[in-house]
């Protein structure tokens, strides 16, 4: 069994979310966290923000200095809130993806992992269309 399925076309449908909305700074790379007692946000952190018919939807995220495509995504749990959430990062070189991993992972309700872009398309991801 393969540790991770990966599909190209699942980054895509990232892209489209990103390149359809509008990017919302909540923290600016280098503020403190106030929740962390002055830990400082390793880029900017804030929000995709999409209208629809329905409703507005907003998507956490971590925005790197690149900007180009979203490269990877982190997964979060978090036992004290009981929540799981998914948190693109949006331009981040490798030394960025690793100070946002260390800042989501200083307490130990909190823990994340990290899944990274791939170009695979499977054959199990493929429509008949």
């Amino acid at each position: 069994m393969k540790e991770l399925e990966n599909n190209a076309l699942f980054w895509q449908k990232l892209d489209t979310i990103y390149l359809s909305s509008d990017f919302t700074v909540v923290n600016k790379k280098g503020s403190s966290d106030p929740k962390s007692f002055g830990e400082q946000y390793p880029c900017d952190y804030g929000y995709l923000k999409t209208l629809s018919t329905d409703n507005e939807t907003a998507i956490p995220c971590f925005k790197g200095e690149s900007f180009k495509e979203v490269d990877a995504i982190v997964v979060v749990a978090d036992i004290l809130s009981r929540s799981l959430s998914v948190v693109p990062l949006i331009g981040c070189s490798d030394e960025e993806e690793e100070a946002i991993l260390n800042f989501l992972n200083q307490n130990d309700h909190q823990k994340t992992v990290l899944v990274k872009r791939s170009n695979v398309v499977p054959s199990w991801s493929l429509s008949d269309d």
